[in-house]
This record gives structure tokens, C-alpha cells and sequence, in this order.
């Protein structure tokens, strides 16, 4: 699946089951939400902190829910994100095309 074709999805999703978008203020608090949710598994899995009794390490799952609002927020607003993840790479790309590769901090 494109990114194009998810932002499709979710569009018809959002048109069939879920009677209208949420307001970008208010998809903006569930993205932040679901970024939290994602950090809580991220601190248990691979962090200091333990699973509670009845949590599972639902790491996909919670990444899914981010790029579901994500998206949400990119339809709603008009962003084309497979555009705009084109033009973050290439200015990346551009800025960094030694910047990394030159870090001796990254060669341990």
C-alpha cells in the first residue's frame, strides 16, 4: 500500500463508519495521546520500566494508531504526505549527505 492509497483509506473509513473527521484541534490531542501510548511500550520493551500485569507489548499496534491519526490530521488539513515526505527526504538528503557518516559519535 502507498502512502496515497492509505490516506485513500482512511478517507473512505472515516466517509462509511465514522460520520465525519474529528476537528484538527481535537486530532491533534488524540495524536498526542497515541504518540504516549507508543512511548509507554517503547519504555517497557527496550526502557527500565516493566510491563504491568495484563499489558502486552503491543509495539505495532500503537505505531498504527499514531499513523492513523497522522493521516487523519494530513487528509483533513489537504497535505499530500507522499509529497511532503519526498521533499522532507530530499532536504535531508541534502543537509546531512555526510553529516552522519562523519560523526564519530555514530562509528562505535
Amino acid at each position: 500500500m502507498t502512502i496515497k492509497e492509505a490516506q485513500q483509506q482512511v478517507d473512505q473509513w472515516i466517509k462509511t463508519y465514522g460520520v465525519r473527521y474529528f476537528s484538527e484541534l481535537t486530532n491533534m490531542a488524540c495524536l498526542t495521546e497515541e504518540v504516549g501510548e507508543l512511548a509507554r511500550v517503547i519504555a517497557r520493551k527496550y526502557g527500565d520500566q516493566s510491563f504491568k500485569a495484563g499489558e502486552k507489548p503491543n509495539l505495532g499496534e500503537e505505531m498504527a494508531d499514531v499513523l492513523w491519526v497522522l493521516i487523519c490530521l494530513a487528509n483533513q488539513t489537504g497535505v499530500d504526505l507522499t509529497e511532503e515526505f519526498e521533499k522532507s527526504m530530499a532536504k535531508k538528503t541534502q543537509r546531512d549527505a555526510t553529516r552522519h557518516l562523519n560523526n564519530p559519535k555514530l562509528k562505535a
